[in-house]
């Protein structure tokens, strides 16, 4: 098959890729290189899949609204994986401007490329922070989700009813995925493993947010990649059972789906920061700060649809995850 990806020298869109490389298809990625982090580590990831005859990559940025017009037209693609997004919570609040460009009018390119070449499924991120202020754990995709607290988390929220839209008026298969704290080699510098584990080997503290009282639903990027390609290949349909009178927010009359992609395991801050030390074979300094605006003190996926629908279930535990970080960590940076 044909596939489209965006975002394919981020973190997830390059693991991604080596896996649909793998399987045989072609993959055509998308990336701006933009600096929100380290672009050599971008550009390394694309040095990785560059060396497949069966990628080819394009340089540009979903916002540019001429360009996606001409790619979409240009390619026949059978499936596309819309990845490309400004993220990050805190980030969100310095830099609106960033996730209105991208995430919003992005996305848009993306849905009207689609609506006019027949692609057969568009799968996009959505993210766990669209949760925002629910306290009803575990978190569901049935749930109502009306009230977040970042930009970032806005967006994504944004997408989940473009796309619904675009299913609506288009008869277009869109299928939006919840991602819980993604981690592990290859990772994004700005997230926390990334950032603990760079502080602890320089002997420098760690920042530990809301005194250390967080949980998160850490997730592999192995079990995110199999949940993205099982679902890719789990088109959906209209529900039968879906009624205006009681909606099921995870799914339609129309051909759209939500699932939650998480461990279904939440794990307390200080025991990720444990598992990093005994990774390490050093303890970490600690300073202790109070919850960041936009940060959600825990979060965990109920993931009974994905299970249900795909028969996969996340499963990769902690430790194994950080000890294969650690390793690539110390192997990248020598």
């Amino acid at each position: 098959m044909k596939i489209f990806v965006t975002g394919v020298a981020g973190f997830i869109g390059f693991n991604l890729t080596l896996r649909l490389l793998k399987d045989g298809h072609e993959v055509f990625g998308i990336d701006n290189l933009n600096d929100y982090y380290d672009v050599n580590l971008k550009k390394t990831r694309l040095s990785i899949i560059e060396k497949d005859a069966k990628f080819k990559f394009i340089l540009g940025d979903i916002s540019d609204r001429d360009k996606i017009k001409s790619l979409f037209e240009m390619y026949p693609f059978d499936y596309v994986v819309n990845l490309a997004a400004q993220a990050g919570v805190r980030y969100s609040i310095e830099n609106p401007g960033s996730y209105v460009d991208s995430n919003l009018v992005g996305f848009g390119n993306i849905l009207e490329g689609c609506r006019h070449s027949g692609v057969k499924h568009l799968v996009y991120a959505s993210s766990s922070s669209v949760y925002g202020l629910n306290t009803n754990m575990p978190f569901s995709v049935r749930h109502n989700v009306d009230h977040p607290i970042s930009l970032y988390a806005a967006s994504k929220k944004a997408n989940e009813l473009m796309a619904h839209t675009y299913s609506y008026l288009y008869n277009l298969p869109t299928t939006g995925l919840r991602f819980f704290t993604v981690y592990g080699p290859w990772g994004r510098p700005d997230m926390a493993l990334f950032l603990f584990t760079k502080a602890i080997m320089a002997d420098e503290p760690i920042k530990v947010f809301n005194n250390g009282d967080m949980q998160r639903d850490f997730t592999y990027i192995d079990d995110i990649v199999e949940g993205v390609v099982r679902v890719m290949n789990t088109v959906p349909k209209a529900d039968p059972d879906w009624s205006s009178d009681k909606p099921n927010p995870s799914t339609s009359c129309v051909p759209y789906k939500l699932y939650n992609i998480g461990n279904n395991n939440p794990v307390p801050l200080m025991s990720f920061v444990e598992a990093i030390e005994n990774a390490i074979g050093k303890k970490a300094k600690k300073d202790y700060l109070p919850l960041q605006p936009g940060d959600v003190p825990a979060t965990y996926a109920d993931v009974n649809d994905l299970i249900n629908d795909t028969g996969f279930k996340p499963s990769t535990s902690i430790e194994d995850g950080i000890n294969n970080f650690i390793k690539w960590y110390k192997d990248y940076y020598k």
